[in-house]
């Protein structure tokens, strides 16, 4: 029997309380709060022949990227697979989908959550699905066009258009849209406050600008709305990039100890990316941060082998690195040289092109091997989208060539990398205050001034 969600979409059910409970486990999903996952195992326990139910459990666990649930994962999607007769076409393309990702095709899956939201372009969780997995795998275009495909044919009535709201918002802020995506982010925030995504994008916004008091402001004017979901981590994260812009070091390492800092033991990879991103970035300038990075490796250890997504590995190699942990360095090394060699899903060729170049670079880097660390780096300076992320976490990237370059003292190369940097953001404090020292390198004092005058006259604003 065929019945209609909220917003008309088909699910193939007879009773209609099954389908309320899965769209109130999805509201959770996209709000951030919750636990969407437990929730439909619930549901399951009691309609295990729920064919949209199986569908949502493996989609949600898709975005998760680690070898823990990959067992959990491939049972929900068998669960739904033997539904395949009783499931109808929109339902089969989710199948369809799911089936790609645990055969490893996330561009395949990707291609499927499309045709299904081409054909019902009210489908929410296709939509989700799409633009979140375009967000793990770096393709920037997708993540914004995804979604324009469908936008005109929703509107303030269709239950979740807020939710639409803040993924082309920040669609369109990774495709330097920055003044409509902060206008979509900021209507998105409007109508739902609790909306940790779209407060996320209009952070994006304002750090891709340079508007780092801004910045402070709309996250911590909004802390009550979004530091109790399950999103606060990444946020507490953006939060500390203003401060670190503005050299404001103690706020930021306070930011670390009290929010990113956990001492429990967490399964959680994602919650310790920000914690190793925000470390390392200290590192480059230069301040201590004491027993933390012992603290991170410690829960990074246990998954050096893993080889399931380049992303994880280059800061599960940050934190190897700079605890001095050589052999659990070389196990990454190690298990993703082989793995490129004899594998052949979607994760090898943004382990190939990026995350093995920019894992190297990083032990180069924390050996103190300069030079090593810029000749890795810059030739796949311009392909840093294929691990995947947004283009203020890969800028560690880029951070990391132009501090190797001037510690090498190959200042013409690092004047070059920051003028780059510069003119992306001029308003960026800690970009002039490397343009200074490249200029003094190169014996330009008068250079040096005037950019270091610069700096100190943004920090002033």
């Amino acid at each position: 029997m065929t019945m209609f969600d909220c917003r008309g979409v088909p699910v193939s059910c007879k009773d209609a309380g099954l389908i309320d409970a899965l769209e109130r486990c999805h509201v959770e999903s996209q709000a951030f709060v919750g636990d969407p996952v437990g929730g439909i195992d619930k549901v399951l326990a009691g309609a295990p022949d729920f064919v949209m139910g199986h569908c949502f459990k493996a989609g949600m666990l898709t975005q998760s990227m680690e070898v823990r649930i990959y067992d959990e994962m491939v049972a929900s999607v068998q669960a739904a697979e033997a539904l395949w007769y009783d499931a109808n076409e929109r339902e089969r393309g989710h199948i369809a989908a799911l089936k790609s990702w645990i055969d490893g095709d996330f561009f395949g899956a990707v291609q499927h959550w499309e045709e299904v939201l081409v054909l019902y372009p009210h489908d929410l969780l296709a939509m989700q699905l799409v633009h979140l997995t375009d967000v793990l795998l770096g393709d920037v275009v997708g993540q914004r066009d995804c979604i324009a495909r469908v936008f005109p044919l929703w509107d303030e009535s269709m239950p979740g258009y807020e939710f639409v709201l803040g993924y082309y918002s920040f669609g369109l802020e990774e495709n330097r849209d920055f003044a409509y995506a902060e206008e979509l982010g900021r209507q998105a925030v409007a109508i739902r406050p609790q909306h940790p995504y779209a407060v996320h994008a209009v952070a994006h916004v304002m750090e891709m600008k340079g508007r780092q008091s801004g910045g402070i402001w709309w996250m911590t004017s909004r802390k009550d709305e979004w530091a109790k979901s399950n999103f606060d981590n990444h946020l507490w994260w953006h939060l500390s990039l203003f401060h670190l812009d503005l050299q404001q070091t103690d706020e930021v390492l306070a930011i670390y100890d009290n929010h990113l800092r956990r001492r429990e033991p967490s399964e959680e990879k994602y919650a310790e990316l920000d914690s190793a991103a925000l470390l390392w970035r200290l590192k480059l300038m230069g301040i201590e941060t004491g027993s933390r990075w012992k603290d991170l490796a410690d829960k990074w250890e246990p998954a050096a082998a893993d080889t399931l997504y380049a992303f994880n590995d280059v800061h599960a190699m940050m934190t190897f690195v700079c605890d001095g942990r050589n052999e659990a360095a070389d196990t990454l090394l190690n298990s993703n040289e082989r793995y490129v060699n004899h594998a052949n899903d979607a994760n090898v060729a943004m382990s190939r092109i990026i995350g093995l170049p920019f894992c190297k670079a990083l032990q180069y880097f924390g050996n103190e091997e300069y030079g090593k660390c810029v000749d890795a780096l810059l030739p796949v300076r311009y392909m840093t989208h294929r691990l995947g992320g947004s283009f203020a976490q890969r800028d560690i990237i880029g951070w990391t060539l132009l501090e190797a370059a001037l510690r090498d003292k190959r200042y013409q190369l690092a004047l070059a990398l920051a003028n780059e940097r510069c003119s992306l953001k001029p308003t960026s404090p800690q970009n002039w205050k490397m343009a200074a020292r490249a200029h003094e390198g190169l014996g330009n004092r008068a250079l040096a001034g005037r950019a270091a005058a610069r700096a100190d006259s943004v920090m002033a604003a």
